[in-house]
């Protein structure tokens, strides 16, 4: 296995992002797999940590299978798969109802996760978007989107590992990307972590509160 588990992508990567260190940037994690990941990676840099609020939209009978992504934020942003969408038989009705869910979760994350915790300023500021892999992609794109739109000086996506395919597409939406290990046959993110346990709620809450997001640039 390319890594024991979290703590150990997290630190391989901080690794290969030392060069960013000077840029004093901000790190952005896509919980709850990314948080772990994300917290070596600021404690290396002395980043401050933040979360993106972003959540899979599940083919409705079969969840794992996204057929887009919805990003918290005043007005949310949605991607839409429309190739799995349509080859699903997905109807508006059904993405709706499926997108609502994704909200209200989001919603409840919001709330649980950050509370009155003061959030990162990134316009301007070099963001580096963390999380544990990616699989179909979705769910990152809709995160770089949405990062994006609050206007900062340079975006990073470091992974641990992805498919080469989906790799290269989101190569386009970042500014950098550093994934440690990509492969044309892949199945599930899991299969290249020793250890790929659930992280709970709980987990992100302390990791964010070891954490502050009050770091300024100097």
């Amino acid at each position: 296995m390319p890594f024991t588990d979290r703590v150990d992508a997290g630190r391989q990567l901080a690794a290969a992002l030392a060069h960013y260190k000077a840029e004093r940037p901000v790190v952005l994690a896509l919980p709850r797999g990314g948080v772990p990941v994300a917290a070596e990676i600021a404690t290396a840099l002395d980043a401050p940590l933040d979360i993106v609020l972003v959540r899979k939209i599940g083919v409705p009978f079969h969840l794992e299978l996204a057929m887009g992504a919805v990003v918290d934020g005043p007005a949310p942003l949605t991607v839409r798969n429309r190739e799995i969408i349509a080859s699903a038989g997905v109807s508006d009705a059904m993405f709706d109802l499926a997108l609502d869910r994704e909200l209200r979760e989001i919603g409840r994350r919001r709330e649980y996760y950050l509370g009155g915790r003061a959030r990162v300023d990134i316009a301007g500021r070099t963001v580096i978007v963390v999380d544990d892999g990616v699989a179909t992609g979705a769910t990152t794109r809709a995160a770089l989107r949405a990062v994006r739109a609050a206007h900062p000086a340079r975006i990073v996506l470091a992974i641990p590992v992805a498919p080469t395919a989906i790799l290269a597409d989101l190569r386009t939406e970042a500014d950098d990307t550093v994934c440690l290990e990509h492969y044309a046959d892949f199945s599930a993110v899991g299969y290249f972590y020793g250890d790929f346990g659930q992280v709970s709620d709980a987990e992100v809450v302390n990791l964010l509160a070891s954490h502050p997001a009050s770091k300024s640039p100097s």
